[in-house]
């Protein structure tokens, strides 16, 4: 399945909703800081598409290495199994019916682990 490349839109969590989100994914593992579940307004929490504790981790103690935790990444991803890549599907299918906001807490989703998720999704 070919997604447009405004199928998927990634925000930081912490912004205001918007109506255009469409479908609100938090794509982080930890719940973010501070933050009332209420006051997110995240539809849907999929911890089996984040990376490990351990490569997170890794990338906060190695950032000038974000190419070796993508291809990390990106193994885990092609590992999760199952469950993650029926998450993965849901997802997709999602997209294709309208917009799929992705929601980060990082404060540069540039540079974290949404634009190799990102990737897996479109592909």
């Amino acid at each position: 399945m070919s997604l447009s490349a405004t199928a998927f839109r990634v925000r930081r969590v912490y912004d205001p909703p918007e109506e255009a989100d469409g479908l609100r994914v938090l794509v982080d593992r930890l719940w973010p800081r501070g933050l009332a579940k209420a006051r997110a307004e995240v539809d849907e929490w999929v911890k089996e598409l984040t990376p490990s504790n351990e490569l997170r981790t890794w990338l906060h103690t190695h950032p000038e290495r974000y190419d070796a935790f993508a291809e990390r990444y990106r193994g885990e991803l092609a590992a999760a199994g199952p469950d993650a890549e029926a998450t993965a599907e849901r997802l997709r299918a999602a997209a294709a019916r309208g917009p799929v906001t992705l929601l980060t807490a990082v404060k540069e989703p540039d540079h974290s682990h949404v634009p190799v998720l990102l990737d897996h999704l479109r592909g």
